[in-house]
């Protein structure tokens, strides 16, 4: 079957996830990001507010009353500047880290810590005209346009609903002192767009899992791409396999090399080969000299009847020396008994020039 290019039905791999996370892919929402911020910043402003609104009073009270300047010159006016310059920077400090901080944490929990400084190198396809106007065209865009006439919809709707809620307070503002009415202006709009935020926030959370399902849909892979990553991951085919073959030649070279040393050989029908070694002057009990299974043991079982070394077949007990028993390791007590048996059949029947023997 042939491959095409949207016919990505495989799930991405690990490392396609790590190369577009280094590529500075990953599902963010711009919208998320700045419904989080409009929060905080009103937040910010709702606690931390009233020392700048009290800054601004001062320099107000200051400026259109109190001592008259008699005399205004070039020091004095740069010293003025700098005074208010100190006063409000003292004032805008906290709100302004705050709120760095809030922009910080906003895009944080979207994509978590990340490092990608090709995404802010020159690109000419970003400013490529065709590759813009596939972009204006293309379905993104379209949910995009749509979206943001929803929202503004929606923000229309929240600020007509918030301001006709109020409608009574807002018809009796001509009553009021100039310090009330601008309390109760601040009030308002402050209010006002927090509840905008909040639906503003919702509508991000929607735009988020859009995102996150546009970006696990781009992510997926077609089998021609699933092929070449595994190719990628693994090695030239033919590469492998050599290194297998060399491993494999290494390894029944190492077995050549041992098991002529053997004095029996315990196998499972050919899918298991234990050599056993045992030299009563040297040894307290017999060690597995060498094992294996499939090839290997079919290797070690020719090599033993090429050495005139008996083999003899014992399912259960190939399998628990297999398993049970480390190379040049003794055999456990348990299976003393039946070992040695078959050692002392096994001289026997060597001396009788009989190498193998069945179960």
């Amino acid at each position: 079957m042939a491959d095409f290019s949207f016919d990505k039905s495989l799930e991405p791999t690990p490392r396609r996830r790590q190369q577009a996370r280094e590529e500075g892919q990953v599902a963010q929402s711009a919208d998320l990001a700045s419904a989080g911020m409009l929060i905080s910043g009103l937040v910010i402003l709702l606690v931390l507010g009233g020392q700048l609104v009290e800054f601004f009073a001062r320099l107000a009270r200051h400026q259109l009353g109190g001592e008259s300047w008699l005399e205004v010159d070039s020091g004095f006016l740069i010293s003025h500047f700098n005074a208010v310059l100190l006063e409000l920077g003292r004032s805008l400090a906290p709100i302004l880290g705050f709120m760095l901080m809030a922009a910080v944490l906003v895009h944080v929990l979207q994509t978590g810590l990340l490092w990608a400084p090709n995404r802010i190198s020159p690109d000419i396809q970003r400013i490529n005209p065709l590759s813009g106007f596939q972009r204006l065209f293309s379905l993104s865009s379209a949910v995009r346009l749509s979206m943001g006439l929803f929202k503004v919809v929606m923000v229309s709707l929240v600020a007509f609903w918030s301001l006709y809620h109020r409608r009574d307070e807002i018809l009796g503002v001509a009553a009021l002192e100039v310090p009330q009415i601008a309390a109760f202006v601040v009030d308002i709009i402050i209010w006002t767009s927090l509840k905008i935020a909040l639906a503003l926030l919702v509508l991000a959370i929607f735009d988020y899992g859009y995102q996150r399902w546009k970006y696990e849909r781009d992510l997926r892979m077609t089998p021609q791409e699933m092929r070449e990553e595994m190719k990628n991951l693994q090695g030239n085919p033919q590469v492998v396999a050599r290194r297998r073959q060399v491993h494999r030649q290494l390894t029944l070279s190492g077995i050549a090399a041992t098991v002529h040393k053997a004095d029996l050989v315990v196998t499972n029908q050919a899918e298991l080969a234990v050599a056993i070694q045992y030299d009563p002057a040297t040894m307290s009990a017999p060690i597995v000299l060498v094992k294996g299974a499939g090839a290997v043991a079919r290797q070690i079982e020719q090599l033993a009847l090429q050495h005139n070394i008996p083999v003899v077949t014992r399912k259960i007990l190939a399998q628990s020396l297999d398993q049970e028993v480390d190379i040049n390791r003794p055999v456990s007590d348990k299976m003393y008994a039946e070992v040695a048996e078959l050692l002392a059949h096994a001289y026997q029947r060597k001396n009788k020039g009989q190498p193998e023997l069945t179960a």
